[in-house]
């Protein structure tokens, strides 16, 4: 019973180490994945300027956490794509659109999220009251 409990933990390490490599391939190999990274990181630096609630940085880790998951699986969506037809098809691009899509939705959604949380604080910030 060791053995496969031993080799259970391995693999799931090992699963661990894949969905890094992973991280890697799309930052490598992603500008717009770069991208929506970087804005997340602008996003957390306002938030730390601002000094959002807590129920802001939960709302706001959840839609950047939504946009990069839709990165990372438009990005997959278009390596098997591009695998299983590297000629030009019409559903190898409506699948590729339908991916880009989601991220898109993604990003428009994280955008309202954002402009819901940052407009009124900067509003009052730089347009004070008076």
């Amino acid at each position: 019973m060791r053995p496969l409990l031993h080799n259970r933990a391995r693999s799931r390490l090992a699963s661990f180490g894949h969905a890094w490599r992973g991280i890697g391939v799309l930052l490598a190999g992603q500008a717009n994945a770069r991208l929506h990274l970087l804005a997340a990181l602008l996003v957390v630096a306002l938030g730390a300027w601002l000094g959002i609630s807590a129920l802001e940085w939960a709302l706001l880790s959840a839609v950047i956490g939504l946009v990069l998951c839709a990165e990372a699986l438009n990005t997959g969506i278009e390596i098997v794509v591009d695998l299983v037809s590297p000629d030009w098809h019409r559903l190898a691009r409506d699948a590729k659109d339908v991916a880009a899509a989601g991220v898109l939705l993604a990003s428009l959604g994280a955008l309202a999220t954002g402009g819901w949380i940052f407009l009124p604080r900067l509003l009052a910030r730089f347009m004070p009251a008076g």
